[in-house]
Formats: structure tokens, sequence, C-alpha cells
């Protein structure tokens, strides 16, 4: 009786999300899950710059604010289920580069609902590969020393991205006719107070973290962030990027869901031709299906969430993502996938899917307080990529550097899916340079490598084959 009085009343929660049993607390993933919305809470803000920016075949554009309700609400709705189905500290919103190709090049083509019509198709295969098992099966036949290297590359990814968004990297204006594509900061030299927070976050995030101070990452990009209010509100300081850390005049905004339910299944087919429509599609679904299946691994490895290379509960966890996409559809977002910035959350000491359920329901928040998600500029929100990004480097100790079965396929995967800022890029040249390196040695690889490894020949060369 007495031991049963002893139970904490977080007991219930405890049971449901196994987080004694992944060495967890209430308090760290409720704190991963904050750390996790900030770091990727500029989606907010992106997803309508890149899906705003484009118009369809008859010339309409999408408004800001209904791409802004949509993105908030997709991305609420299944990091909420991918907590609660999949019990994994994985969050989901509409995918960096992804939502380029619908806007760039299927939209074009098409109407707005039959691109975002393709878009739930392209959900609803990711979900049939899962729940027949094809996918996981996919997922286990990759060898080990590859997936190692996805991670590795997805650290150099994060790490880049953070620079860059940052404005610490930055790309040389004339790339093309120069030796060096990249240079540090503008003009090859740091300048700018935005500069100065990056560099005072990152410098903070370091510390705390070389300290053991709980909530490191979280507290670096609070305290960066209200430097950075207090140096624009004194300073006339234009160099912040996309977001501007200024008080909003407005907190609260109604929600647009003008986009809601908008699709147009089969339309695509008829307006951009059946073989077009089949590449786009091909396209979303091979691009949805392996960027989620790095980041998944890398992030639930960095978790403490796989065993024998296997994560747990890949088969739930694969389900929501395919559920994601549809969503994206549904909702007008396009396609939502894992966020590589999960592995803020996952620093910050998430195990769970509790961690997900607060970063989704801080999205439905959002709905309301969309003008709060102004506030934290890049620069403040960078240091979590740029720290994290490291740690997930580490993992590069347990590749055989000696087998050289893998030795060239590992730094394809890992160099490729920074250089050209594509998971599904580098893990396509991984799978491709193993087998052939393995069937020139005589050994058969299996059919299932064999045929993703033919599947991604296809991919690198549709654009030859169509003459794009």
């Amino acid at each position: 009786m007495t031991q049963s009085r002893s139970q904490p009343k977080s007991f219930p929660l405890d049971q449901f999300f196994r987080i004694t049993e992944r060495g967890s607390t209430v308090g760290r993933e409720i704190r991963g899950g904050i750390t996790t919305f900030v770091a990727m809470s500029y989606i907010v803000l992106l997803n309508p710059l890149i899906l705003g920016a484009s118009a369809d075949i008859t010339g309409a554009k999408l408004t800001t604010a209904e791409i802004t309700t949509a993105t908030a609400l997709a991305a609420g709705v299944t990091t909420v289920l991918m907590g609660l189905v999949g019990n994994a500290p994985l969050a989901m919103a509409a995918g960096l580069g992804v939502n380029g190709v619908v806007a760039f090049q299927m939209a074009p083509t098409m109407t707005w609902a039959q691109a975002f019509g393709l878009v739930v198709l392209e959900g609803v295969c990711i979900v049939v590969m899962a729940a027949s098992g094809v996918r996981e099966r996919i997922i286990n036949a990759i060898p080990e020393p590859l997936k190692i290297a996805i991670t590795v590359g997805i650290g150099l990814y994060i790490a880049l991205v953070g620079l860059v968004s940052a404005g610490f990297v930055t790309r040389t204006p004339d790339a093309a006719h120069s030796t060096v594509p990249v240079r540090m900061g503008v003009d090859g030299h740091l300048s700018g107070w935005p500069i100065v927070i990056f560099c005072l976050g990152l410098l903070l995030m370091i510390v705390l973290m070389a300290r053991g101070v709980p909530g490191a990452v979280l507290i670096s990009i609070v305290v960066a962030t209200v430097v950075a209010v207090v140096v624009n509100s004194v300073f006339p300081v234009r160099d912040w990027g996309l977001v501007t850390p200024s008080l909003p005049s407005s907190v609260v905004a109604s929600p647009d869901f003008g986009l809601f339910g908008r699709v147009d299944l089969v339309g695509g087919f008829a307006s951009a031709g059946v073989i077009a429509a089949t590449i786009f599609l091909f396209t979303l679904v091979l691009s949805g299906f392996f960027d989620a299946m790095g980041t998944i691994t890398s992030v639930s490895d960095e978790a403490g969430l796989t065993r024998d290379g296997r994560v747990e509960g890949m088969g739930r966890i694969l389900m929501v993502d395919g559920a994601g996409a549809i969503a994206g559809g549904v909702t007008g977002s396009a396609p939502n996938t894992v966020f590589l910035e999960s592995a803020a959350g996952v620093g910050e000491g998430a195990r769970t899917g509790l961690a997900s359920v607060v970063t989704g329901g801080l999205f439905l928040v959002a709905l309301l307080f969309t003008p709060l998600a102004a506030i934290v500029p890049a620069q403040a929100a960078a240091p979590a990529l740029v720290v994290i990004g490291g740690l997930m480097m580490t993992q590069i100790r347990r590749i055989p550097w000696q087998d050289t079965d893998f030795t060239i396929p590992v730094f394809l995967t890992a160099a490729i899916i920074p250089f050209t800022y594509s998971i599904t890029n580098g893990i396509g040249a991984g799978l491709v340079s193993y087998v052939v390196l393995r069937v020139c040695k005589g050994q058969w690889p299996g059919w299932l490598m064999t045929g993703l490894a033919l599947m991604f020949t296809v991919y690198f060369g549709v654009d030859m084959i169509t003459g794009r």
C-alpha cells in the first residue's frame, strides 16, 4: 500500500511513454520537446516563402496566411501522432527540398489542388510500403556501415545548414567561375551583429553543455534571442535574414484554413501528362522514403533507440511518416516528414514520444500565435544545429575504415549528403557504389540491394532520360 501511494502522479504517463525505462524524465522530455520546436519553428515562416514564390499552371498563387496555417496544422497533428503511435522523439513538418519540388517543378505544370493530390498519393504509397513491411525490410537490408555513414553525413548536413542559415558561411557570388564556391561570412570576413549573436550563442551552448548544465541548448537559444531583440532595438541592423528579432505588434492571429481539403488525386496526370506526373510521384516517394529513413535512423541512434542496428518501433514510425505525407497534401503544406532538428531535442535529453507530443502541441498553439514565431532569428537557433551536428559526427568512430567494401561507399554517402544538400543523393551514391563494388569483386549483394541500386541509377539519370 505504501509503495502504491508513493508512486508519482506522472506514473501513468511514465508507463505509456516508457520514460523511466528509456532513462529519461518528464522534465527532460518537456525540455527536449520545447527545444525541438524552437529549433524547427522556422519552417512556419520558410515554407510559405517557398510555396508562395511559385504560381501554378493557371497563374494562381497561395497566400502567406493559408500556407502558414497549413504548415503549423500539419506539423502539429503529425508530430503528436508520432509521439502517441511511434513513441519516438521525432518531430515532423513540411520537408525542405521536397516542398521545392512541389512549388517549382510540379505546380507550373498543374493546379495546386492537383499537385497536393500527388502529395497525397505519395503518402498512400509510403503507407502501403510500411504496412506491408517492405519499407522496414529495405532499411534493415542496408549494411550497418552505410547506416552509420548516413548519420555522419546528416551531422555534417545539419552543421552546414546551421552555419549557412546564420550567415557564418555564404555562397560566393560568382561561384560558377570561382575556385571557392563558399566562403566565411560576407566577402570572406565575419561582420555585423547577427554574426556576433550567433557566435555568442554557439560559445554559450558549448560551455553549458561541457559543464553538463541541464537545458543547455534551450537556455542558449533563449538568451541569444533576448540579446538579439535588445540589439535590434538599439542598433539599426538589417542583415538578420528571414526573421528579424523584434517584438510583434500583435501576438494573436486568426488561422486561415483555405487550403484544407483542396486536393485533386488524378487531375495532375491529365494536366502534366502521365509520364511527367509519374516521374513527379516517383521523385516524391523516393525523396520522402530515403530522407525519412536517414533521419529516423540517425536521430534514433543518437537517442539510443536502436538495437543491433534496428530502430525500436520502426514499423509504427514509418506508418506515421507515411501518414505525414498524406496530411501534408490534405492541408496544403507539402509532404510532411521527420525533421533533422529532432536531434536538437534528443541532445537536450528527449528519448520518448512525450517530447513529440510537446513539440506538436506547440505547433498547434502556434496556429493562434504565429507572430511569435518571428521573434527567434536564425542566428539564435543555428548554434543548436552546429552543436548537434558535431555530436552526430562522433558516430564515425564505429565505421570499419579498413574494410575496402565500405571505405569509398561510406565516404561518398557522408560527403555527398552535405555537398548536395540532399540526404537522398548521399544514400543513393553510397548504395550504388557499394553494389557495383561487390559485383565487381564477384560477391552478390542480394536482390534487394541490387534493386535499390538500379532504382537510384534511374533516379540519378532521370533528367538525362527525359531531356530536362
